[in-house]
């Protein structure tokens, strides 16, 4: 393993913990997934994923937010995602749908979604952001 997916798999499961213990506001204990396809943690409603080269589908459900960090992942959202954050750089992510906002802050990025109308805020640099 790389060390720096070991420093995002480090870096995930410590706000994990952080964000535990100052009272998210969740109901139950966050969910921490490491593994191949990335470190995914979940506090509350929130779903929150990195990893570094990657193909992965990430499940939304039914109006989860979504922050993914990282680069060169090629990741398939599936569900309702409601606010999403893309930061990282050269990561391609597809989109069922996202409802209220989609925020690109990263450089490189593509981001599709098929359906949804969110208010779309592109503020880095030589990102694609489409529905399709």
């Amino acid at each position: 393993m790389s060390s720096r997916r070991i420093g995002v798999l480090g870096s995930l499961g410590v706000v994990a913990v952080a964000l535990a213990g100052c009272g998210s506001g969740a109901d139950g204990d966050p969910t921490v997934t490491a593994g191949t396809s990335g470190a995914q943690v979940e506090i509350g409603n929130t779903i929150n994923y990195g990893s570094f080269g990657t193909t992965a589908e990430i499940d939304c459900a039914d109006g989860k937010a979504l922050n993914v960090g990282g680069s060169n992942n090629t990741l398939t959202v599936v569900g309702t995602c409601t606010n999403v954050n893309v930061g990282g750089a050269d990561n391609r992510i597809s989109f069922q749908r996202v409802d209220t906002e989609l925020s690109v802050v990263g450089i490189n990025n593509t981001v599709t979604y098929r359906d949804g109308d969110p208010t779309v805020n592109d503020t880095g640099s030589n990102n694609t952001v489409s529905r399709g």
